[in-house]
């Protein structure tokens, strides 16, 4: 009984002995976190905020440098924690880099993933990417935490993914002149959540002192006067606010006619270009007018 005993405490003072060595092999590997980020909800949550627009062609942004503040934010929050890389999802035609994206994917730590870009300049396959990559690095045990900067709901499955592999998920927003601009199950979903100020993002964005558009002569096309439609509309979710604009909804594809008016009025400054009795650019105007603010809501 007494060498069964023996056996039975050796065993055990054996496990024990492993477990220490494993406990200090885990001690010494540094954590790893990675950051990744909407450029879509990137680009129009901070141009909102900053400069009063979504519109990218509105504002300059100086992605190296804000790239390198979230960096640093990273790394005040995660501070035993070593950054793996950061990921910057945006959409391009055919998935063709524009000079910009071009300039971020040289930059050092940055890779950057593209989805589509569809005719109304909305992002396509974004959200998969962002889950593709969430629970791969999340599987191989490459990340220990993950700071995704985004709001769509479609991200909540990327976050569930990510954390089924033990992952942990922080969701950085930016913040919303009014209301929100993060899903609330998204919300829900995350381990951390935080805000970032318009402190944080007014020396990284700058309204273009140009106007967006610029005429060059001749009567425009529609996909001019569509864009011009869109960045009118872009505007008054702004200054008019999102309920005022909300309301609007339920008449598509018809406008009260005050609001046609003042949509007219402001697309002829816009483009310095009569519409009157332009029925084909008028009918251009009010679809990139719907097509912004449905995207919306």
């Amino acid at each position: 009984m007494n060498d069964d005993l023996a056996a039975l405490q050796a065993r055990i003072d054996r496990t024990n002995e492993l477990l220490q060595r494993m406990l200090a092999e885990v001690a010494k590997t540094p954590s790893t976190h990675a950051i990744f980020v909407d450029a879509g909800y990137l680009y129009a949550a901070a141009g909102r905020l900053v400069a009063g627009t979504e519109d990218r062609r509105a504002f300059d942004l100086d992605a190296e440098g804000l790239i390198d503040a979230l960096i640093d934010r990273a790394r005040t929050i995660f501070a035993d924690s070593r950054l793996l890389r950061v990921y910057w999802y945006d959409g391009a035609r055919r998935r063709i880099h524009t000079a910009e994206q071009q300039s971020i994917a040289e930059l050092p730590d940055v890779k950057v993933r593209l989805g589509n870009l569809n005719a109304n300049n909305q992002q396509k396959g974004v959200d998969s990417l962002i889950r593709s990559d969430l629970e791969s690095l999340a599987r191989h045990r490459a990340i220990s935490d993950a700071a995704l900067l985004g709001g769509d709901e479609d991200l909540v499955s990327a976050v569930e993914a990510a954390q089924g592999y033990g992952a942990r998920v922080h969701l950085w927003g930016i913040e919303a002149p009014e209301g929100r601009n993060q899903a609330e199950p998204l919300l829900w979903e995350v381990d951390s959540q935080r805000t970032l100020d318009l402190d944080f993002f007014k020396p990284y964005v700058s309204r273009r002192a140009a106007p967006a558009y610029e005429p060059a002569g001749g009567r425009p096309t529609r996909e001019d006067v569509r864009f011009v439609g869109a960045q009118i509309a872009a505007k008054w979710l702004v200054s008019r606010g999102r309920d005022t604009m909300m309301e609007l909804l339920p008449g598509h594809p018809y406008l009260p006619g005050s609001v046609d008016q003042d949509l007219l009025v402001e697309a002829e400054g816009l483009l310095q270009y009569s519409l009157r009795g332009q029925a084909d650019l008028r009918r251009a105007l009010r679809d990139g007018f719907w097509d912004h603010l449905q995207a919306q809501y």
